[in-house]
């Protein structure tokens, strides 16, 4: 007997299909099906012949693929009895509960006491499917490993791209082709990490950023992760995630999978990256403050470092105001005694040498300047050469003579008491002082995997939140160490990299903005001589790439020219003219041929304007600029196109071209067929197109 289910939208349908009791599968998941469409027929029609050399039947490749239906790939659930004998489940369907946006299939091994419990979530306003699953036992057992829902892969997809990365060097995209056995990606740092992003992008063909048949997965998990894209002798295809194995350290009776975001486009991988982006905005973060503008942020770090002096913090927040910044932060050194990165972690109290008045002079100098006031905490480590360490040695994660990690340990978040210690320190900052936000930071990896650890942290910070629900926090973790859809549930803003070099920061943002919207992608303004790359990058492309995402300064003010600060401040001026449209402007990744071009479009929500950025990071091939095909917009409507003027002398253009001397309008088609003619420019230039339907 076949039983059937479906979710379904405007754009996509997904059809699960269950044989005789079985463990349901997803038998489609493509564009939306005709009314007429029999259900019942179409999963049958999926059945596979027999041939010489197989099972009588080909085992299931099911939301959760069973040892026990001798499944031979990866199976999506593996665990133990207390003793440690691997059980091996026949699970039997109990129930499917469908709904228009929600089907629930909860699945019973009554031998072994276990049941399984899958739930799929299709929110139609993004149209990104939201997955996960669980398992219960009546007695306790060891988890191993368990996969959310699983999907099926594109059989025409001929490769992945997923990204890996490192400090300073975030989403650096990797290309694999498609080959039978696994690509398996273990991520064991305990973070969500720089290494491994956990996200996987399965183009069709030759699709690109503007055109073909995509899928993509994101697993929204802060801990570390497993993916695995796996190509079954039989040629079927399947895509796990999951927490890394063996990371649940001790027996239980429930365990549950992070949701598995999965979306799906046939405008390329922009309309995967555009369903993300506005789901994350809308439906993941929680916004203390909905209504008010992205404040333009400034962050002392590479200005002082750790050499905190009142009178000095007071002049550059005098001067980062008079450039535009909203909001002034903090960073590391107000604590303990913190003069480098050896000492103090756990101390949360305020430094009596620096601050023999507490931090009020400050908040109050910051505020009377119109900015409100943000602050730096690490609250998960601990330095050895601390208060709270010599109190509480046991508090640390992993053996005593461990190897650390920027001078520091790992608490153990898994400890109630470490929860509450440092839920105390940090209440007591934000209940003395007016702070409106937190940059919390987490720089190192764990000694060893432990799910308890993002389990006690997302904790912490759900507390935090119900009990100072009007205090922003961004998640920095030595800059993009811990950006995933489960931290940005509690949390509003990512520091995406802890490096400020502009070239660089194009291409990372570029990559990024597949899975996350301006709103919530910190990028500042740094200092002319980059302190991470060590390169001098003019003000004019420093200021426009971090015009692109959630813009801000970290670098001494002080430093400005007369002529960089009227730059700057252009720039900030035109941010926040235009950040009420930008804050919900789907990001467009555009198409170039030119490996040295990094272009993207920024469309309003209505359509009815647009900001196209174009990075030149290094010397093309050709003499000229090739012409840039631009995306996402109406064929048949006029637009008027204009190169803004302040993008910096440009000696490379001798003539220059017609947008050089004045706006042009022109359809949409021709904007996205034949695309814009840029003037020449030298390598480490930027030009910035404003559009406008006429």
């Amino acid at each position: 007997m076949m039983q059937v289910w479906k979710l379904e939208d405007q754009r996509q349908t997904l059809v699960l299909a269950s044989e005789d009791g079985r463990m349901p599968s997803v038998v489609y998941w493509g564009g939306k099906l005709p009314k007429g469409e029999d259900l019942a027929v179409l999963a049958q029609a999926t059945r596979l012949d027999v041939t010489s050399g197989m099972l009588d039947r080909s085992p299931d490749l099911s939301i959760c693929p069973e040892v026990s239906q001798s499944f031979s790939g990866q199976p999506g659930l593996a665990i133990r009895s207390e003793d440690g004998t691997p059980l091996r489940p026949r699970f039997a369907l109990e129930s499917v509960d469908n709904t228009d946006d929600t089907l629930t299939v909860t699945a019973r091994d009554a031998a072994l006491g276990l049941t399984y419990r899958a739930v799929f979530t299709l929110v139609h306003s993004t149209s990104v499917i939201e997955a996960r699953s669980e398992i219960g036992s009546l007695s306790p057992i060891w988890l191993d490993w368990l996969a959310a829902p699983v999907f099926p892969a594109p059989q025409l997809a001929d490769r992945m791209i997923d990204f890996s990365g490192r400090w300073c060097g975030e989403f650096q995209r990797v290309d694999t082709p498609w080959t039978p056995g696994a690509r398996l990606r273990d991520n064991r740092t305990g973070r969500t990490g720089h290494e491994y992003f956990p996200a996987i992008i399965l183009p069709v063909g030759d699709a690109r950023n503007t055109a073909g048949e995509v899928v993509a997965f994101h697993y929204g998990w802060s801990g570390g992760h497993r993916m695995v894209a796996e190509e079954l002798p039989d040629g079927r295809r399947q895509i796990q995630f999951g927490h890394a194995p063996g990371t649940h350290l001790a027996t239980g009776t429930s365990f549950a999978s992070a949701t598995v975001f999965a979306a799906r486009s046939e405008d390329g991988m922009n309309g995967c990256a555009v369903a993300f982006q506005r789901h994350l905005r809308d439906h993941v973060v929680r916004w203390p403050h909905p209504d008010r503008p992205r404040p333009v942020h400034y962050n002392c770090w590479e200005a002082i470092y750790f050499d905190h002096k009142l009178d000095e913090l007071k002049e550059i927040a005098e001067r980062a105001a008079a450039l535009g910044a909203e909001r002034f932060v903090l960073d590391d050194g107000w604590f303990g005694r913190r003069d480098d990165d050896t000492s103090s972690l756990g101390d949360w109290d305020i430094d009596a040498r620096k601050y023999p008045d507490g931090l009020d002079p400050l908040v109050s100098h910051v505020k009377s300047l119109g900015m409100t006031f943000g602050i730096w905490f690490e609250p998960e480590m601990v330095n050895p050469d601390s208060d709270l360490y010599r109190a509480h040695p046991d508090w640390a994660l992993g053996d005593a003579d461990q190897i650390t990690g920027r001078q520091q340990l790992v608490l153990d978040m898994s400890n109630p008491a470490v929860v509450e210690y440092l839920y105390r320190k940090i209440a007591a900052v934000l209940s003395v002082y007016d702070v409106d936000y937190i940059k919390w930071d987490h720089n190192r990896v764990l000694p060893y995997p432990d799910a308890a650890q993002a389990e006690g942290t997302w904790e912490l910070l759900e507390r935090l939140g119900r009990d100072f629900p009007e205090v922003e926090i961004e998640s920095c973790s030595s800059g993009g160490g811990r950006i995933d859809f489960g931290i940005l549930g509690r949390t509003q803003r990512v520091w995406l990299s802890d490096s400020n070099d502009a070239i660089e920061r194009l291409r990372i943002q570029h990559e990024a903005a597949l899975f996350l919207p301006m709103a919530v992608t910190g990028s500042h303004v740094g200092p002319r001589h980059c302190h991470t790359s060590g390169r001098v990058i003019d003000i004019h492309v420093r200021a426009w790439v971090a015009a692109q995402r959630h813009m801000g300064f970290e670098m001494d003010p002080r430093e400005l020219t007369d002529d960089e600060a009227v730059v700057l401040k252009d720039v900030t001026a035109w941010w926040k003219t235009n950040r009420n449209w930008t804050i919900a402007a789907d990001i467009l990744r555009l198409d170039s041929v030119d490996p040295e071009v990094t272009a993207e479009l920024q469309r309003a929500a209505d359509g009815s304007r647009f900001i196209v950025f174009v990075g030149q990071t290094g010397t093309s091939a050709q003499v000229l600029p090739r012409p840039l095909r631009l995306s996402g917009l109406e064929v048949d409507a006029m637009y008027k196109v204009a190169l803004l003027d302040s993008v910096g002398n440009n000696p490379a253009s001798r003539k220059g071209v017609t947008l050089s001397t004045a706006p042009v309008v022109l359809s949409g088609r021709f904007l996205m067929q034949q695309g814009l003619s840029l003037p020449k420019c030298f390598p480490q230039s930027i030009w910035v197109v404003e559009g406008e339907r006429v």
